[in-house]
């Protein structure tokens, strides 16, 4: 783990829905979640006892489920975990140029690019991201002959740092660049801020780790990630979301 890292971001999600996030969120005493067509994530308080798994199901309700994302899960009888996965949390190194350069020119990204942003996620699979996500802000893209074919935007906020997500390219366009610039510039606002960039990429994607790692980012410390079912009256038909995945 990084030395002198907040001990908040062990549960960023928690700390962003109870945060800067709030204004997107609802909350039950120890357990909160986003809107569910801003993000499926949700959280529970630092160390969570029965009473915070208690909100948690009041919140998502008798077979309702979310996925959580923290420096480890395990959860108590009445839950179970559907799918699970292990993660890495990079922070932003002093060293990490956030200069933005080359022909491709970032430009900001909002409502109206809702439906090119979620056919590139369903293409490219950077994780998960509903057609509200872009109200976490800072979403920038890079267009080719006015198509929507690279972007980047923020997610979690919480003690001084803004997590930088859904970076993805579409097939027909790797291998230029265009995942560093947007990663940089995105960072480079987030500066401008007074925070600081941090993300997160599933363990196996080695390819992502090697790319933030070449741009100046430090793996601070492993993390799960994992769609929890409340199963306690659980009466959903059968069948069940499609697991998270992606970076």
């Amino acid at each position: 783990m990084t030395a002198g890292a907040p001990p908040e971001l062990d549960n960023a999600v928690w700390h962003s829905l109870t945060g800067p996030r709030s204004h997107l969120a609802e909350r039950r005493g120890q357990a909160a979640r986003f809107d569910r067509d801003v993000s499926v994530f949700g959280g529970v308080a630092d160390d969570p006892g029965p009473e915070a798994w208690a909100d948690l199901a009041s919140l998502v309700g008798p077979g309702g489920y979310t996925v959580l994302f923290r420096r480890s899960i395990s959860v108590p009888d009445g839950w179970l975990i559907e799918h699970q996965g292990r993660g890495v949390q990079m922070l932003a190194g002093p060293d990490l140029d956030v200069s933005v350069t080359g022909e491709a020119v970032p430009v900001p990204l909002g409502p109206d690019d809702v439906d090119e942003m979620v056919a590139l996620v369903a293409a490219t699979d950077p994780g998960p991201f509903e057609r509200r996500t872009f109200e976490f802000g800072g979403y920038l893209g890079v267009r080719c002959a006015g198509r929507l074919v690279a972007m980047a935007g923020e997610r979690l906020s919480c003690a001084g740092y803004t997590e930088i997500s859904a970076v993805c390219t579409d097939a027909d366009h790797r291998g230029q660049g265009l995942a560093s610039l947007l990663t940089r510039a995105v960072a480079a606002r987030i500066r401008d801020r007074g925070d600081e960039a941090f993300l997160h990429a599933a363990a196996s994607n080695t390819n992502a780790i090697r790319l933030y790692e070449s741009l100046g980012f430090t793996t601070r410390t492993t993390c799960d990630y994992a769609l929890v079912r409340n199963v306690t009256g659980d009466t959903r038909p059968a069948g069940a979301p499609p697991a998270p995945h992606g970076r």
